[in-house]
């Protein structure tokens, strides 16, 4: 690609590469004080994705695949509504200051937000948006290691606070070699990358102060007048949030909707991560001491950071056309958020030769582990990570993508598609765009274009239990209907889902459904059979996707149901855990036999 032969994407691979090397050093080392966080936070949702997280993360220091010495926690959410990124960052602080008291007011704190049940990725649901695996590294890269490596430089650059970031995002950056990200001002500093307008519509937006340099540097401290929550393109006009070239330099836009796109006359510069102060921090938490429990979703971007700069003003806080749930003290508590931060500097740190990339959706990521030769060439990622599987043509462009799996030799995978900690036996066809998760395929199989194939372990009643969701790629698992009767407008692999129930023998009624019966969605639609085996459950699976696409009967009459719901309430984290370290010691003994 174009863009790669150009120093700018040049120097962002290397000082990725760099970061990268420096990281790995790091894993399984104790940390001197200042030399790394003094805290990692992980939030979870609920105490179901609490253990599961506190498992992997005992998994990780027991293997020596992170820095020791640090000083690792999983702050759950509280029971009760949904209280969004905003709120788990308050819960978070009042953890912080039962932990630690005053003692944490000299920490650096890295906290990630990974509380979501990843409908968009339903492969992260069971074990975290922040655990998913990356197609690189030995042992394997999961997102965890990949932020704290891409962060790697600031903690011994940052004044005690909290930096906050998202488990499903990825930020690279090239700056001078002399040259480090500070984060030691009073207040917020927010990370601002370049990116088109129609990216822009999709993020928070900064109006940057007027700025005086002609010439365009890698990276620029500025300070921001107002920030603008997932504008329209008329309104970066009307605030003045849309920038022109100093001159013509030429530059890919960060935002993974557009990955070779140059430069163009116009462009806005978006958000990613942000940090406040400690002062800050208690500020925050004095207020959510104060009113005690949340009852609505605060979004620690849009609620916090639209309070800030001195051209902010309160009129945000009345639109609610972003909010997934409108409640009632929604805009009260917005305001008062308002009123508790305003005046607070927001300062930004500009990086013009940055990337930005988005992996919570199943389009995201099959685009980017499998199409997207940018993230490739920066990250380096690999075809075939850490696996047994015949080898790919070197002069295939487009390939599938591996991640710690066996498969046969007689197996084939279509380009586009991505097999993760899965076995697939003799003679199973994989067609293209499809995902694979935890899988075990025996026999020959067929698994159609644009499948989504998941298996999770689970335990019901002291049993162990296996369930696989099979479905499409492009299904829309957070649409719901309120009514049994509008259950016609859902669909399951671009087929009416009336019409699946039919083929599955499956009745329309109040049972078919878990959780809440007035907000019906393949969510909580019981139709994924329980099985004894592994391999039965996936085999079982596929004849109800292939029963669809065929359009021919199969009876799930006899079989126990599950919705992914209440999968996800059965799941059995030590058991996919250990079904995971079977295959990683099968490829380690087979690559020692092989050397």
């Amino acid at each position: 690609m174009e863009a790669e032969s150009a120093p700018a994407g040049r120097s962002l691979r290397e000082a990725t590469q760099r970061r990268l090397q420096r990281f790995s050093e790091l894993r399984g080392k104790s940390m001197a004080a200042g030399e790394f966080w003094d805290i990692v936070a992980i939030t979870a949702a609920d105490e179901k994705q609490e253990l599961a997280y506190k498992q992997q993360l005992s998994e990780k220091l027991k293997k020596k695949e992170l820095p020791l010495g640090v000083q690792y926690h999983v702050f759950v959410d509280p029971a009760g509504a949904k209280i969004g990124n905003g709120g788990s960052t308050l819960c978070a602080l009042r953890c912080l200051e039962k932990l630690y008291g005053d003692e944490w007011n000299s920490f650096t704190i890295l906290l990630i937000h990974s509380g979501g049940y990843s409908q968009r990725l339903p492969s992260a649901s069971a074990l975290g948006k922040i655990f998913t695996a990356l197609p690189f590294g030995s042992p394997i890269y999961q997102m965890l290691e990949l932020k704290l490596a891409m962060y790697i430089d600031f903690p011994s650059h940052m004044n005690p606070g909290i930096l906050i970031t998202c488990a499903d995002d990825i930020e690279l950056y090239s700056i001078g070699e002399s040259e480090f990200i500070r984060f030691d001002k009073p207040g917020f500093t927010a990370l601002a990358h370049p990116s088109s307008l129609t990216v822009g519509t999709t993020h928070g937006v900064f109006v940057l102060e007027p700025f005086n340099h002609l010439e365009y540097r890698d990276l620029e401290y500025r300070s921001c007048h107002r920030f603008l929550h997932k504008p329209s393109i008329e309104e970066m006009y009307e605030f003045d949030a849309v920038c022109r070239p100093r001159n013509f330099f030429q530059q890919e836009f960060a935002g993974s909707d557009i990955p070779s796109l140059k430069l163009e006359p116009e462009y806005v510069y978006t958000d990613s991560l942000f940090y406040m102060d400690h002062k800050t921090a208690k500020k925050l938490l004095a207020f959510y001491e104060k009113i005690g429990t949340l009852h609505c979703e605060i979004d620690a971007y849009g609620d916090f950071l639209q309070a800030l700069g001195p051209g902010a003003t309160v009129e945000y806080t009345k639109n609610t056309s972003n909010v997934t749930k409108e409640e009632s003290e929604l805009v009260d508590m917005r305001q008062r958020i308002f009123h508790l931060l305003k005046g607070t500097p927001l300062n930004v740190v500009v990086l013009n030769n940055s990337k930005f990339y988005h992996i919570g959706t199943t389009e995201e990521y099959l685009f980017h582990f499998t199409a997207d030769s940018s993230l490739k060439s920066e990250l380096g990622l690999q075809s075939i990570a850490f696996s047994l599987f015949p080898s790919i043509p070197e002069y295939s462009t487009n390939k599938p993508c591996i991640i710690q799996s066996i498969l046969d030799s007689t197996c084939s995978v279509t380009p586009g598609s991505v097999v993760e900690y899965s076995r697939l036996g003799p003679d199973v066809s994989v067609g293209e765009n499809c995902i694979i998760s935890g899988a075990y395929v025996k026999t020959t199989a067929v698994l159609p274009a644009y499948s989504f194939v998941c298996s999770l372990s689970l335990k019901m009643n002291g049993h162990l239990k296996y369930s696989t969701m099979a479905c499409g790629v492009q299904d829309n698992l957070k649409k719901n209907v309120k009514t049994l009767s509008d259950v016609k407008l859902l669909q399951f692999f671009g087929v009416c889902f009336l019409s699946c129930l039919d083929i599955w023998n499956l009745k329309v009624t109040e049972e078919l459904f878990s959780g809440n019966k007035t907000c019906l969605s393949l969510w909580n639609a019981r139709i994924f059979p329980v099985c004894s085996s592994l391999s039965d459950s996936v085999t079982t699976s596929l004849k109800m996707l292939n029963a669809v696409q065929s359009k021919s009967t199969f009876s799930l009459n006899n079989y126990k149901l599950l919705s992914i719901e209440e999968m996800l309430f059965y799941k059995d984290i030590e058991d996919m855990i250990t079904y995971r370290e079977q295959i990683f010691l099968e490829i380690t003994l087979n690559r020692k036999q092989s050397d």
